[in-house]
This record gives C-alpha cells, structure tokens and sequence, in this order.
C-alpha cells in the first residue's frame, strides 16, 4: 500500500513505536529490509528480544536496530559507515526518544576487527548488495569476542548467493527468500561444545 509522502521512509512494524514513519537518505544502495522479512524475522526473534543487547552492523536506514528498540530491546548500537546516513540515524533515534539507541559512525569490518567492550545477544548483518562481506564479518564477529553463547545472527543478502558460509559452531535455524533477497538466522553455540544441534530450542527448529 503507498502513502503519500512515503518515498525515502521506513515503517516501524510493531512495538511502542508502531506505525511510526522515519524518513531515511536518498542514496544509492539503501534499502531498508521490507516488511514482510522484518515481521517474519522478529516472529524468531520475539523469545530473545525483549531486554537484549543489539549489534546492526551496516544500519543503513536502521529499520533493523529501530525495529529491535520498538520491541523491547534493551540496548541498540547502530553502526554506520557513511555521514549523511549516521547524522539521520542519529536524528531519528532523538525524535523517537530512542534512550536504549547508540550510533558508532565507522567502517563495520573495521569496528568489528576490535575488542568489544561487551558481548551482543543479537546482530543484524545487512550489508549492501554486491559488497560480498559477510563472510568477514561472520568470521570477525565469532574470532573478536562478539557474540554471547546463543547469540542470534541475521544475515541478509542477494538471494542468488545462497546459504552464507558461518564458522563451525553456527547453527542455521531458519532460512527463507523473498523476491531477490535471502535471508537467514543462526544461532551460536560455544567452540568445541558438540552442542550444535542440541542447543536448538523446539521453537527454533526449522
């Protein structure tokens, strides 16, 4: 359905913020994940996300992080490589009051090559189509100390790319397309537990 107006803005699909608009950078390459892959991927994530700590690397309009905030997230750190998006991520996340957001305006694959003040429950990797990174990202954010034992991970791509390659200890729970984009959920399990398969709760198995 289109509003008027609607051209450069995202929804916000549930939560305290919901139906709220936020407008977004005419740029090339930003493209918020569409609605109906938000509203599936936050029906995974509804057990986990209420109180947790967020990483969405290449925010971009940052439907992803502001989507987690709406729900009940507990902190949100948005990182955001390119100016004019980080100064609308950042007004943005002022106009909804957003206390639980944090923008980090810096390259994602060289934030991630650094020690993490503390680990993340959850990471959107939304990376732009044709950039072919999310294999580095997947593998600094398990080698850099990232990640809680059975953090989530949402990784999104061009659907032609298939499964994304994920360290050893990831375990694929759920993978789906729509149109040109794939999109999948992995959970992570301590190195070296044998725990992969079971360390899926029920409602997570595909």
């Amino acid at each position: 359905m289109s509003h008027p107006g609607a051209k450069n803005q995202l929804r916000i699909i549930g939560g305290r913020w919901r139906s709220r608009r936020l407008p977004f950078p005419d740029l090339p390459g930003l493209r918020p994940t569409p609605d109906r892959v938000r509203e599936t991927l936050f029906n995974w994530l509804q057990p986990v996300i209420a109180g947790a700590r967020c990483l969405d690397l290449f925010a971009g309009s940052g439907a992803l992080g502001f989507e987690a905030a709406s729900r009940g997230a507990g902190e949100v750190v948005l990182v955001e490589r390119e100016r004019r998006v980080a100064d609308r991520l950042r007004e943005n996340a002022r106009l909804l009051g957003a206390d639980n957001v944090r923008l980090v305006q810096a390259d994602a694959l060289r934030y991630l090559d650094s020690m993490p003040a503390q680990p993340f429950d959850v990471v959107f990797l939304d990376p732009p189509f044709g950039h072919n990174v999310l294999a580095s990202a997947c593998c600094l954010l398990e080698t850099r100390g990232w990640l809680r034992d059975q953090a989530r991970i949402y990784m999104e791509a061009e659907k032609e790319l298939g499964m994304p390659e994920v360290p050893a200890n990831w375990v694929l729970v759920r993978s789906k397309a729509a149109g040109q984009v794939g999109y999948h959920l992995a959970l992570r399990t301590a190195p070296g537990s044998g725990l992969e398969e079971s360390a899926i709760p029920d409602a997570e198995r595909r």
